[in-house]
């Protein structure tokens, strides 16, 4: 017996019962026909250190994590004024940067069955100081490149 879950944005199917392959082909096909706007392939970032560390918080070895809702076009811009924050540092400075930082980013678009398409998508910013203790719950650095610093210095601050 086959028992899985499969997880589609907020949905969620439990699949119960033998399932042969024509079934399953059948169902993704179902999930996908379900969900046209889902591309297949997502966008990837381009630009190098997109988001600056706000000067005014680098002299505090202040730290914090945004989540931003951004609109990325099919050719790869992001719409700055479609920008919302979804979920704040509690430091405006932070909140602010990682808005403002948006403008600059550069995308390959996402595409849906080889095509180019617009998509929104939930866009962390982590903002770290190279000389700050680690933030808890942090396991590990993000990958990527790491945001400059104020100056023109880049820090161990990771904006992506």
């Amino acid at each position: 017996m086959l028992l899985g879950r499969c997880l589609v944005g907020a949905a969620s199917v439990v699949i119960s019962g033998c399932v042969t392959q024509d079934d399953a082909k059948k169902l993704v096909e179902a999930l996908q026909a379900a969900q046209p706007s889902r591309p297949d392939v997502a966008p990837v970032m381009l630009t190098r250190d997109p988001i600056r560390y706000p000067a005014s918080m680098y002299g505090q070895r202040a730290q914090g994590n945004v989540t931003l809702r951004i609109f990325i076009d099919s050719v790869g811009r992001v719409h700055p004024e479609s920008t919302q924050v979804v979920e704040s540092s509690g430091a405006p400075a932070f909140d602010s940067a990682a808005v403002a930082g948006v403008r600059d980013l550069r995308f390959a678009p996402a595409k849906r069955k080889g095509t180019p398409v617009s998509v929104s998508v939930l866009f962390p910013v982590y903002f770290r100081h190279p000389q700050a203790p680690p933030v808890p719950g942090d396991s590990v650095l993000h990958s990527g490149s790491p945001a400059s610093a104020p100056g023109g210095m880049t820090g161990d601050s990771t904006g992506r």
